[in-house]
């Protein structure tokens, strides 16, 4: 097929789960709801010290993203194993692993893009100053991408296995360790004047790392699972 019927493929899988997304408001606030109430009741246990909230904040806002985006990541296949759509994607002929990135990208618009809007807001009651704040959003805008990517294997992986969830939080959070520990040392370093570049560079590596091998390895998960 050609380049274009390919596209207009991508663009409606695309289309279509954000379309879903739409009808599921609930399922993204409920996400955003998680967020905001984990990454606020470090500060409510912790107390009112400045300093301590300042170096703990862009940990617990990266730990509260990286926990959110988790709850999203169960219904990234589900509907479409259960009505078939997942077997007609397998067997048309636009290669899967573009259709399955398609994917991950609505999903990422759906469920991560929401939390990178929210954060800076959430880094207000961890006095985090603007350079902070613009750092936290730049490692959140190149991680929580790749959390979606990753997770997108761990997803496949376990799709119509029964205690799926509790295997998925196993498979993933292991993998999601590097992108938490250079997104918040990005906004760390940023704070102490160390510079976050390296940070952001890393994640921008482990971003292309997973653009280039997650949606094929989740393409022959899936190929398994509708076998």
């Amino acid at each position: 097929m050609s380049g274009p019927g390919m596209l207009d493929t991508v663009r409606c899988v695309a289309g279509r789960d954000l379309l879903a997304a739409l009808r599921r408001r609930a399922d993204v606030v409920t996400t955003l709801i998680f967020f905001v109430i984990v990454a606020s009741l470090f500060p409510l246990g912790v107390g009112p010290e400045t300093a301590m909230l300042r170096m703990m904040g862009p940990g617990v806002v990266w730990v509260a993203a990286l926990l959110a985006s988790m709850l999203a990541l169960g219904r990234l296949f589900a509907g479409d194993y259960v009505d078939g759509t997942l077997e007609q994607l397998a067997l048309a002929p636009q290669p899967l692993s573009m259709l399955v990135l398609a994917k991950i990208a609505a999903h990422w618009l759906a469920t991560g893009l929401p939390l990178v809007v929210v954060a800076p807001l959430l880094g207000f009651q961890f006095d985090l100053g603007t350079d902070a704040l613009l750092i936290l959003l730049a490692s959140l805008l190149l991680g929580t991408p790749t959390l979606s990517l990753i997770g997108a294997i761990g997803a496949a992986l376990t799709l119509g296995l029964r205690g799926g969830g509790a295997l998925l939080s196993l498979l993933v959070l292991p993998l999601y360790v590097p992108v938490l520990i250079f997104g918040a040392g990005a906004v760390e370093a940023g704070a102490a004047g160390l510079g976050a570049a390296a940070h952001l560079s890393l994640l921008g590596a482990l971003l292309l790392i997973a653009l280039v091998f997650a949606p094929w390895a989740t393409a022959v998960a899936l190929r398994i699972a509708v076998e």
